[in-house]
């Protein structure tokens, strides 16, 4: 079966470059933990800037991912990554998760809900399709998307079984929030895990607590507030288990 991680990093407010190495680091820690699908939060390459969203977003064809794109493939570890993005068709730039597939493949998944707001800075997206780790069908959901019960029960009719929410989410808002995605987990009896910023960034203070629940809405585990952690599940004789490891980035010791 394979190892699912959400990696609770921390990140630097509109530097791509530093960000890039630190989610290689993660990267290389998930990879010693066998994990084979690695999703990172919302925008977690730029940090949840809205006003640097402009300056900040990247086409699709961008070659500053490219590293990242080289390691997903030399781990064989699909990984999920939040930029920015600027289409042709939307006058802002969407919100994007561009998925780095284990085969070396990219493709990218927009976010098709804004909270009040964001449509300042961006315009909404069209989601994107099914991912397929193993023998799990996976559906991702950035942030807002899971504000609305259609795009989880979409999911679920779609066949996910898993069902995989990029975020920010701070303290005041981490109680409804984390009530919302266990019930989506108990409803549709799909699993939810998710994966939220480590630290503050566009003066949120993030909550952390990246957490999976199962397919009875009962949390199987969850990092322990902020920070760089690293949460680490895995579904096996039928129920799901999970293990955090912490992440000491500041060592950034890369290949």
């Amino acid at each position: 079966m394979p190892i699912f991680a959400a990696a609770q990093c921390c990140v630097n407010a509109g530097d791509i470059s530093e960000n890039i190495r630190r989610h290689l680091f993660f990267m290389k820690v998930a990879h010693e933990n066998n994990v084979q699908f690695l999703m990172f939060p919302e925008l977690s390459l730029t940090g949840y800037e809205p006003t640097l969203a402009g300056t900040l977003a990247q086409e699709t064809d961008t070659l500053l991912i490219e590293p990242l794109r080289m390691y997903a493939q030399e781990l064989k570890m699909t990984t999920v990554i939040g930029l920015p993005l600027r289409m042709k068709e939307s006058e802002k730039p969407v919100i994007a998760a561009f998925i780095l597939h284990a085969d070396g493949e990219m493709t990218v998944h927009t976010k098709q809900y804004l909270h009040a707001g964001e449509d300042q800075y961006f315009s909404a997206g069209a989601g994107g399709h099914l991912l397929e780790i193993g023998d799990i069908s996976v559906a991702l959901s950035i942030c807002a998307d899971f504000s609305q019960p259609t795009h989880a029960a979409d999911a679920a009719e779609a066949g996910a079984k898993l069902y995989a929410a990029s975020v920010l989410i701070g303290d005041s808002g981490y109680s409804n929030d984390s009530s919302i995605l266990a019930g989506y987990a108990k409803t549709h009896h799909m699993a939810v895990l998710m994966a939220n910023h480590g630290g503050p960034t566009g003066g949120w203070s993030a909550a952390g607590r990246s957490a999976l629940w199962n397919e009875s809405g009962q949390i199987v585990a969850a990092t322990s507030g902020p920070g760089d952690q690293l949460l680490v599940i895995s579904k096996e004789g039928g129920g799901w288990q999970g293990s955090v490891v912490s992440v000491e980035v500041s060592e950034l010791i890369l290949h």
